[in-house]
């Protein structure tokens, strides 16, 4: 793709951990011998700060100057990044949306690598189509957007699936059930038993700091806990995650910015409160979180038992279920395209609209329309007559 003449855009497609990452680095270093420069975009500041360990300990051997652009960086040295970045003394650099703003320019941008697109909002997609104009990019997911993954299929851009599990990988254990603290402290209890990590999703930053005081309650003070969310202080959430990281806390309670970029072979119990409020992909994300050593993996989505659940919301949580083998990532993707509808492919929607044709009529018609750009002859199979009545 780098090398032919027409501008690459493709979308990577697999699970997390079969190695996304892995393609991108190979391409970065392409570019790099080329001698043009490479903007690594992760929509989390952790998820940044993980690839630029990567790409650091991969590229620098080579003579490769990476650098890291987010909130952790302090805004001295940001300037002093944005003004090598003009200059072509920055070869590689790994960042958050803050690469997107407008202070940001590239001496010779040659690749822009976009890493969970799903996560970036219909605002920063316009300022990327600005930044991509002439530029190959390479876009990571597990499980892209309906709108992302519609135009693969349909030919408007290229995909490629990772479809083979790492050696080793077991399934992850998932069951949907009913919200319980003794069914917690029973999940908790059993991993750290077997040594391992615990991540809580609660996605209330507002309450977060009640619920992990009860959750408090039904451990020893031996068991230590930490908390996590997009709203603290850049060195804190620093430290919180080190802390995870380094294995010093034992269970984490987190908001759903674990959802990328948290990448703990010892942590391999998942619990997910209020699963009906978050949407399939950031469900399957999550669950991407654990069972990424030899170790089997638990997932719990729970929901509370005194409340109907929507159909859709009953939907997604039965999509978990039945999606439970290694590599369904583009099978859950599949099923977000037909829960939500593919959206407008040339406007700001990233889902819906698809119902009010219907799907089948959609799909002929922009097929027709792909052809018709292409040059190629459309055979309409039926004449389409038009009658208008007046009063």
């Amino acid at each position: 793709d780098m090398e032919s003449d027409k501008i690459m855009d493709r979308l990577i497609c697999g699970d997390v951990g079969y190695g996304k990452t892995e393609v991108a680095i190979r391409a970065i270093f392409k570019a790099y011998q080329s001698n043009k420069q490479v903007a690594f975009l992760a929509p989390t500041t952790i998820l940044s700060e993980q690839h630029y360990n990567n790409c650091k300990a991969r590229l620098e051997p080579f003579m490769c100057n990476v650098k890291v652009l987010n909130r952790f960086v302090p805004l001295k040295e940001q300037k002093q990044i944005i003004k090598d970045l003009k200059e072509g003394k920055v070869d590689v650099v790994c960042g958050t949306h803050r690469l997107l703003n407008k202070d940001v320019e590239f001496k010779d941008l040659g690749l822009l690598v976009l890493d969970e697109e799903q996560r970036f909002g219909v605002q920063d997609k316009e300022k990327i189509k600005n930044v991509k104009k002439d530029i190959d990019v390479l876009t990571l997911s597990a499980t892209p957007i309906p709108r992302t993954l519609y135009m693969s299929l349909n030919g408007i851009r290229d995909i490629s699936l990772i479809t083979t599990p790492p050696a080793g990988r077991l399934p992850v254990n998932t069951y949907v059930t009913e919200f319980s603290y003794n069914l917690i402290k029973e999940a908790v209890n059993r991993e750290l038993n077997r040594g391992g990590q615990v991540l809580i999703v609660y996605n209330s930053v507002e309450d977060i700091y009640r619920f992990s005081s009860q959750i408090r309650a039904l451990f020893s003070d031996e068991v230590t806990i930490g908390v996590a969310h997009g709203q603290m202080e850049s060195r804190m959430l620093e430290d919180v995650i080190m802390k995870l990281y380094n294995g010093e806390t034992q269970i984490l309670i987190s908001t759903t910015l674990i959802e990328n970029g948290i990448d703990l072979p010892n942590a391999n119990t998942l619990i997910v409160v209020d699963a009906d409020k978050l949407g399939l992909s950031q469900l399957y994300q999550l669950k991407g979180r654990v069972g990424r050593s030899k170790t089997l993996g638990y997932a719990y989505f729970l929901y509370d038992k005194n409340k109907v659940l929507k159909e859709d919301a009953y939907k997604r949580l039965n999509a978990l279920m039945e999606y439970n083998e290694l590599g369904s990532g583009f099978k859950i993707a599949l099923k977000d395209l037909e829960i939500r509808g593919s959206g407008d492919i040339m406007g700001s929607e990233q889902h819906g609209h698809i119902q009010k044709v219907g799907y089948d009529l959609y799909c002929k018609l922009l097929n027709q329309a792909i052809m018709e750009i292409r040059g190629e002859k459309v055979k309409l199979n039926k004449e389409i007559k038009l009658i208008v009545i007046c009063y």
